[in-house]
């Protein structure tokens, strides 16, 4: 998940038509009644940087620690960037570079490095190494394509030297800062590891699925994703199944980490929705792709078929990591879910969140992330969790 976008500013806050009612947009012909809403922490902005998966992420454990009971903590997501590429290195010169390697990343490389490095609050580590007053100035790509000409000048090599490592380690230093050894927090002092531990957060306890049919369901399989450099393992689900996990969490207070693809003409985050109508795209002409996506009406049915087609065809791919926080139905009874992005608070009417159809996220969605404990006992047994 590498999405990065800068869209235009719109003047205008989120809109409440009253304490349980919500709309996409000023003036907004959708009328959103709240099912459910979690808390979460404030919209964060990645900028020019390919690192939803982190952004989703640690949005993601900030709730799981809401729900927990623990203070609020916005946790740093660069820190996740920071030794998640060191990881991706090495995999990549191990791997003859046959493999992708870039900003992009997934939801199990946050806990991968929560497991392995700690975690450490958003204060103790910005990532702003270079006169970055806040992340919405952040601009990676040079970092970006440093370090990749770093380990291709390995692979061309064709050996393994001792001293490419630290080569890397003193790039990512200077984009990002270095990591701290030890740091306050709240007067107290940590280190990543033992704050991961003040925190409680298990990872084993979290789980990620999917749905597609060219995999035994009820198995676990690597998803063949670009991003999935680290060929963990997702478990697999009928697609109706999927969608009873995500609402059988919400409605029992478990957020849900959301990879989705959002290429698609009804996803629109400047107007606040992600929809998939019942029609054929190729029939609406251009000037009315806007009137479609501003009014609600019937969405398509998305079929376990028509999601694994989107797959082969590579229409549906590992584009962006989201959060999400709710449920929603609008005037037609129509189900949305509410969804936290990381796109800054400017950029629609939402405050940096929007509403998916249920029929989009049957159809796009690559993978989520939850608390084990937010499956229904049936999936869990299928599943051997």
């Amino acid at each position: 998940m590498k999405k990065q976008i800068l869209l235009a500013a719109v003047a205008f806050s989120a809109i409440s038509v009253s304490a349980q009612t919500l709309t996409n947009k000023k003036d907004g012909n959708y009328k959103f009644t709240v099912v459910k809403n979690l808390e979460a922490t404030e919209v964060q902005n990645q900028a020019q940087s390919g690192t939803c998966w982190s952004f989703s992420s640690m949005s993601f454990f900030e709730s799981e620690l809401i729900r927990m009971g623990k203070p609020k903590v916005m946790l740093s997501e660069m820190f996740a960037v920071r030794n998640a590429y060191s990881a991706k290195a090495d995999k990549y010169v191990r791997m003859h570079g046959l493999i992708n390697f870039g900003p992009g990343g997934a939801f199990h490389d946050v806990a991968y490095v929560i497991k392995n490095y700690g975690i450490v609050p958003q204060s103790s580590y910005t990532g702003f190494a270079n006169g970055e007053k806040s992340q919405k100035d952040v601009n990676d790509n040079e970092m970006d394509a440093m370090l990749k000409a770093e380990v291709d000048v390995v692979v061309k090599e064709n050996k393994i030297s001792t001293g490419w490592a630290k080569t890397v380690n003193s790039t990512l230093d200077a984009y990002l800062g270095k990591v701290p050894e030890n740091f306050d927090y709240m007067g107290k002092q940590y280190t990543p590891k033992s704050f991961a531990d003040y925190l409680g957060l298990n990872m084993d306890n979290y789980v990620e699925l999917t749905s597609f049919s060219h995999h035994p369901f009820y198995t676990k399989f690597a998803l063949e994703v670009q991003d999935n450099w680290a060929w963990d393992q997702v478990y697999n689900v009928k697609i109706d199944e999927m969608i009873d996990v995500i609402d059988n969490a919400i409605m029992n207070g478990y957020s849900v980490a959301w990879g989705a693809d959002v290429s698609e003409k009804g996803f629109s985050f400047k107007n606040g929705v992600a929809i998939v109508p019942d029609l054929d795209w190729n029939d609406v002409k251009k000037e009315k792709i806007d009137s479609v996506i501003l009014n609600p009406g019937k969405q398509k049915v998305i079929t376990q078929e028509l999601r694994q087609d989107a797959f082969n065809n590579y229409e549906t791919q590992d584009d962006h990591g989201m959060h999400i926080v709710g449920i929603v139905k609008d005037q037609n009874g129509t189900k949305y879910y509410i969804v936290k992005n990381s796109w800054g608070t400017a950029n629609n009417d939402c405050d940096g969140y929007f509403y998916a159809s249920e029929s989009f996220v049957k159809y796009k969605t690559t993978d989520i992330m939850l608390h084990k404990d937010g499956l229904k006992k049936d999936i869990a047994k299928k599943l051997g969790i």
